[in-house]
């Protein structure tokens, strides 16, 4: 029988952690941004492209867990993108280096707690859908938790919070429309599916595969679906854009391995870097323009 008491003393002992990191952020920067982006393998120097940086070891942060993974700097950086002030973590922890979702999913607690408003979330996948090519970019339109584990999970919820979260619209609805008219602006093809996320770290069986394909996943993952579970509960607006770095187990025939993920990722980085910089620059106009 799970100890309410218990839960209760874990979520006061996680907002008393939380508390430590935000404040230790905040002395380190004067100006929070609005928009954040997350960014996953091989895809971290779109962070090196903000000016006046101000970078934050996470290893420095009270309470922050730190990254193992090649390709996962574990750097927080707040900078401008022309107009646009933005938080860009370079790197995140994964379920299968021994975390806790609690734990994967800090970051985007302290960043809900900041004030960020809008997130990008970003990764390397592996391409289901046979019509995918390794470089191809891929909006994410909906996803499939097949982790078998929820960050919300013994978090006992706030007066703020809902435990029992909507997630009809995860993806912003108007940030689909502006992502997929950025692309066509900008002459980049950018695929539409459905992402699937698994604990790894082993890559999926071929038959494995062949069952996630038949479900419905168009791309597959060691992560992001967390992340994005706890910023759509804080109200967070969502855009997702999976790289595809590789195609998966069975449809080539070929072995895989991490390397080939950072390869690709770095292969399209001015792609990818071109296509996030002008969403960001359009969010902030169209936020603007609201406020």
């Amino acid at each position: 029988m799970v100890n309410s008491n218990n839960c209760r003393d874990d979520y006061l002992t996680m907002n008393k952690q939380l508390i430590e990191s935000v404040n230790f952020v905040k002395e380190n920067i004067s100006d929070i941004p609005r928009i954040a982006i997350i960014l996953g393998s091989g895809l971290g120097t779109f962070a090196d492209h903000l000016s006046n940086r101000i970078v934050i070891s996470c290893k420095d942060i009270p309470h922050y867990p730190v990254s193992t993974v090649e390709g996962h700097a574990g750097l927080l950086y707040f900078g401008n993108l022309n107009d646009a002030r933005v938080l860009a973590l370079k790197g995140r922890v994964h379920s299968y280096e021994g975390y806790s979702l609690d734990k994967v999913t800090y970051p985007v607690r302290i960043m809900a707690q900041l004030g960020i408003e809008s997130l990008i979330v970003t990764n390397a996948a592996g391409g289901i859908n046979r019509m995918f090519e390794p470089g191809d970019l891929m909006l994410i339109t909906d996803h499939i938790n097949l982790m078998f584990d929820n960050p919300l999970i013994r978090i006992p919820h706030s007066e703020e919070e809902s435990r029992f979260v909507d997630m009809s619209e995860t993806y912003h609805p108007t940030y689909l429309v502006l992502a997929e008219q950025t692309a066509d602006d900008l002459n980049i093809q950018l695929k539409r599916g459905t992402l699937v996320a698994t604990k790894g770290p082993t890559y999926e069986t071929a038959a494995e595969i062949r069952m996630l394909r038949t479900i419905g996943a168009d791309a597959g993952t060691m992560s992001t679906i967390p992340e994005v579970i706890v910023a759509h509960q804080h109200g967070i607006k969502i855009i997702g854009i999976s790289c595809i770095t590789n195609m998966a187990t069975g449809i080539t025939g070929r072995k895989l391995d991490h390397h080939e993920v950072t390869v690709t990722a770095d292969k399209i980085k001015e792609k990818f870097i071109a296509l996030i910089s002008e969403i960001i620059r359009r969010i902030t106009k169209s936020d603007n323009q609201t406020f």
